[in-house]
């Protein structure tokens, strides 16, 4: 489950400037004591999981946790606007003692908010993606696990509809919707657009249509990301396509991502885009209205480079509030939660711990050849500026609904006025940003 995208725009404004003054927390990476019975707090944990929260999942996980660690209590606090209401909170010191690092902050500002974990030479060692989360060579967070981005996809449907092999091209891929909706059983896609956050999911698809684990870096310099034979022309036009080809849902503004997860699960719906983390949810949700789990599949974003390939990359880093008063319990919490509770594996994830091996839910990957690339972080910092100062936040839903509005037709303006419109604040930033 993820959640809380449309107050981030509003809120990361407030937040560049809050606990700039550090003090308070620890300068030094917290440890945890060799003997688990004398680590003692009590710390509150930070969750955009408020389905686990409900369920017990997360309880389970802090009983296991206490087995090991019997005198530190773990309480869970849930957000369903977690982008949105966690940023907020960051203005204070009181914003739990671990949790997610919220998407859109920059990891400039790490050192602001958080604890040092250690140093990225020796947490690299046992720990992908570290360098999502290091500041001169310190890193502050350690995602849970990785990702792949594509399509969560209701395989009956699908087959139903007379299609069954994936589609590798966009065109193909409208083909296919238009297949299942002919077929008159099925919402071909699914928006998600009143949630919000699962619009902003379609950013991560960047690199996949073209292959280049340099598609986001190169953002730095391309003058119009959105001119033609670029990715976020292929992403958005496929948005667009989709609901102005009417193969989305009647009403986007009336989604709701709870009732999306039982309407996939039942073959209401054909797919969504999400990262492979929602394929567990689906299923779960299958299973729970009497439908078969197995159904639900994943396939990868089209492509326009001639081969199928998906973007591998972390889901949320987990960190320490460097003004937490129980520094270690919330370390020992950190530690063995990435590493030992298995919640990686149960969400069908890619543990960040190296050497885990590829969840069953990617073997049809492996099957298909489709190549997983990463996404160089060199310039990073440089397109989250660019971007902040074009104020189109590719982290944030808010310019992507007022795309599918104008594929809708409830906004004025048409793809390529829209593109055009954001190609021109991009270049305008970019000058701004590179002199």
């Amino acid at each position: 489950m993820r959640r809380g995208w449309p107050a981030v725009a509003a809120a990361s404004m407030v937040v560049l400037t809050a606990c700039s003054s550090g003090g308070g927390g620890t300068s030094a990476a917290p440890s945890v004591n060799a003997d688990p019975v004398k680590v003692t707090g009590s710390i509150t944990v930070l969750t955009n999981r408020t389905d686990q929260l409900g369920d017990g999942t997360l309880d389970k996980y802090a009983a296991e946790f206490n087995k090991v660690y019997p005198n530190v209590k773990v309480k869970f606090e849930g957000m369903k606007d977690y982008e949105g209401e966690v940023k907020i909170r960051m203005n204070t010191e009181n914003y739990g003692d671990v949790l997610p690092i919220p998407s859109d902050l920059s990891i400039a500002q790490f050192p602001n908010f958080f604890s040092s974990l250690g140093s990225s030479e020796e947490l690299s060692k046992t720990y992908q993606w570290t360098d999502y989360a290091t500041v001169d060579s310190k890193v502050y967070g350690i995602a849970n696990f990785g990702t792949v981005t594509g399509f969560v996809y209701n395989k009956k449907v699908w087959a139903d509809a007379g299609v069954t092999a994936w589609p590798r091209t966009p065109e193909e891929f409208l083909a296919d919707l238009k297949a299942i909706k002919a077929k008159g059983q099925a919402v071909p896609y699914y928006t998600n657009y009143h949630d919000g956050w699962p619009l902003r999911q379609w950013t991560d698809a960047i690199g996949s249509p073209s292959c280049d684990e340099g598609a986001k870096d190169e953002l730095a310099t391309a003058a119009q990301p959105w001119a033609a034979g670029g990715d976020l022309n292929t992403i958005d036009s496929l948005v667009y396509s989709i609901v102005d080809q009417k193969l989305s849902e009647d009403d986007p503004t009336t989604t709701n991502w709870d009732q999306s997860k039982v309407m996939l699960g039942t073959g209401k719906v054909g797919a969504m885009y999400l990262g492979s983390w929602s394929v567990s949810q689906m299923r779960d949700a299958a299973t729970k209205a009497g439908a078969d789990p197995e159904d639900i599949g994943y396939m990868p974003f089209p492509s326009t480079s001639g081969k199928l390939c998906s973007v591998l990359q972390p889901d949320y880093k987990y960190a320490i509030n460097k003004h937490s008063r129980n520094q270690e319990a919330a370390r020992a919490w950190l530690d063995w939660y990435i590493a030992k509770s298995g919640a990686a594996q149960a969400e069908q994830g890619i543990s960040s711990v190296k050497g885990s091996e590829l969840p069953a839910t990617l073997k049809p990957f492996t099957d298909n050849g489709v190549q997983l690339i990463g996404q160089k972080q060199d310039k990073s910092a440089v397109v989250k500026k660019i971007d902040k100062g074009a104020e189109i936040n590719l982290d944030a839903p808010d310019y992507r609904q007022k795309l599918v509005d104008i594929a809708r037709g409830a906004a004025p303006g048409d793809r390529d006025g829209y593109f055009a419109e954001l190609d021109k604040k991009w270049s305008q930033a970019q000058k701004t940003v590179n002199g």
